[in-house]
């Protein structure tokens, strides 16, 4: 009966630093406004028009048609930020290099493929949308440069009129922004990474810790956006049982799923159709 009970208790135990450890941050006042949107996945693309991802052309379209956007950005070497997905431009130019090794006079030698547009800045993205629709800001980390990058993207939204959030896979993005732009709307990406392969060579217990979202007592994130597949992840369902943490679902691509996500409270990021 002892070794029982101690058991119950440890297994208690368990079950309060978990919980503890999922604590988010509630009740941002700007929530509301991003809540609204559905969002575009690295803008209205579609390749069968040669309208490449993460393009000028596929931004002014989520514009058009009434939808917000999700992009990604990259801090390149002469401090300037790249709005592009991938660090090796190989998929996406059909032509290596990595992203953060350029300046922004090379951008010109890289073109998206299907077109004649190159990798846009970060400042002609914001300019589209401003007192438009709103946007979820990706910050890619790479090489240890997350408050760099962090703090280079905070200095153009300072004085930006529109609505935005800044999402992350790296917590320690959104440890820079608690820190230092407390105000900023700010979300943990995930994944299950113990499933897929796009966790690199991030060692076992890492993935693990992403997985489960075991960074947000640290991290503190308004909202969780993660892959709509692994949705079951019992930390997020914990998160929002508990806590009532808002739910970000990516990267949606069928109506049905959208609408459905939608009636269960998930903000959308979708691709490959028109809602």
């Amino acid at each position: 009966m002892i070794i029982i009970c101690r058991i119950l208790l440890a297994a208690f135990i368990v079950v309060i630093l978990w919980c503890l450890m999922l604590l988010p941050r509630r009740g941002h006042f700007g929530w509301d406004r991003l809540a609204d949107a559905r969002y575009a996945h690295r803008g209205l693309h579609d390749m069968k028009q040669n309208i490449p991802e993460n393009s000028m052309t596929a931004f002014r379209r989520a514009v058009e048609s009434g939808f917000g956007a999700e992009l990604d950005v990259h801090l390149m070497a002469d401090g300037h930020l790249a709005v592009v997905h991938d660090s090796d431009l190989s998929r996406v130019c059909g032509r290596s290099a990595v992203i953060e090794d350029l300046r922004a006079e090379d951008l010109k030698d890289y073109p998206l493929l299907g077109s004649g547009e190159s990798i846009p800045l970060l400042p002609e993205v914001l300019a589209l949308f401003e007192k438009k629709t709103p946007l979820v800001i990706e910050l890619k980390v790479e090489h240890g440069n997350a408050s760099a990058l962090t703090d280079a993207v905070m200095a153009l939204l300072r004085d930006w009129e529109g609505t935005y959030c800044i999402e992350s896979f790296h917590p320690a993005v959104l440890l820079h922004l608690k820190k230092h732009y407390p105000n900023v709307i700010r979300g943990q990406l995930s994944e299950n990474f113990l499933r897929t392969n796009d966790a690199g060579t991030l060692t076992w217990p890492v993935r693990a810790v992403l997985t489960l979202l075991l960074t947000s007592f640290a991290t503190r994130p308004d909202f969780i956006a993660y892959n709509y597949i692994d949705r079951s992840c019992p930390s997020l369902r914990l998160m929002k049982r508990l806590y009532g943490v808002h739910e970000v679902g990516w990267t949606i691509r069928s109506k049905e799923i959208l609408e459905r996500l939608e009636q269960q409270g998930v903000m959308p990021i979708f691709e490959g159709f028109l809602p």
